[in-house]
């Protein structure tokens, strides 16, 4: 199955950057697209960002021109370049691995990333 590890969060003020990183096991990584979704306070877990197998990548609108998600398959990780951050982007994240079109049922951790306005 599956191992997720999730790193790089913190607490910015609005306008701020963080690099967020997720480190895979478990898998034969180049088989699988991978993405990341976030979960704030009272809410439920969204999609952000996803790249696949070819490094076609696409984004929630809400996060479009500001976050940049990459993979390294060498490193077996995947990263998300978070810029110009605002408070709504207050949330735990996680990356997850797609195989076809079923995402994992298993998650990692998170990473906490705080956005001060």
């Amino acid at each position: 199955q599956v191992q997720l590890v999730e790193s790089g969060g913190g607490f910015v003020q609005s306008g701020g950057s963080l690099r967020l990183s997720c480190m895979v096991s478990g898998i034969v990584f180049r088989n699988y697209n991978m993405g990341w979704f976030r979960q704030a306070p009272g809410k439920e877990r969204q999609f952000v960002a996803r790249v696949l197998l070819g490094g076609y990548t696409n984004y929630a609108d809400s996060v479009k021109g500001r976050f940049t998600i990459s993979r390294d398959e060498t490193r077996r990780a995947v990263y998300l370049q978070m810029n110009n951050l605002k408070p709504d982007d207050t949330a735990v994240y996680y990356c997850n691995a797609q195989y076809g079109h079923a995402w994992s049922s298993n998650w990692g951790p998170g990473t906490q990333v705080t956005v001060s306005a």
